[in-house]
């Protein structure tokens, strides 16, 4: 899938991926293939966005979550490795194509030791079919704009973090 090639070189371009952060995934399959969200949920496409996410994530280290479906109340798969190295308890839940998306049911499947969380604080995302992923990504949330703007027929939003700016007007910041 050419878009999401081009989308990921134009990240890796800006230094978006960074080793050892978080980046947390939203995908609706359904709207990438031009259908509404929950509709048409495509093991296929998932498979061809999860191999380059993990090619991304092998080339920057970079570690990737993938958020759920609100059927199973947006709960996120990551290894479980990541998950002890966050404090990041599990919960009791195995994604599927029709309770978590076709997105993270291929990440569940394709993961060496897979878990499902509920939270994450994530350093950045990539939401792609508007599935709402800024409550996993850190306060201050800022937009990051590339040339690709949307993955087949789904529209991307990529998100990354800032630290607050506090102290009032005799602050001074870098």
């Amino acid at each position: 899938m050419a878009d999401i090639n081009q989308l990921l070189t134009e990240l890796k371009a800006i230094q978006f991926f960074k080793p050892g952060e978080l980046c947390v995934i939203g995908c609706s399959t359904s709207e990438v293939i031009g259908e509404k969200i929950g509709t048409h949920s495509s093991d296929e496409v998932a498979a061809e966005l999860l191999a380059a996410f993990q090619s991304v994530a092998a080339e920057t280290g970079v570690t990737f979550c993938f958020q759920g479906c609100e059927h199973i109340n947006r709960a996120l798969t990551m290894e479980r490795a990541t998950a002890v190295r966050c404090g990041l308890p599990p919960v009791s839940v195995v994604p599927v194509r029709t309770a978590g998306g076709s997105m993270s049911a291929a990440a569940y499947r394709g993961m060496t030791d897979p878990v499902v969380v509920e939270h994450v604080q994530a350093d950045c995302g990539i939401d792609i079919g508007q599935t709402l992923i800024g409550m996993h990504i850190k306060h201050v949330q800022i937009p990051v704009r590339v040339p690709t703007k949307m993955v087949g027929s789904a529209v991307v939003t990529i998100a990354a973090h800032r630290p607050k700016l506090i102290g009032g007007p005799r602050a001074t910041y870098n």
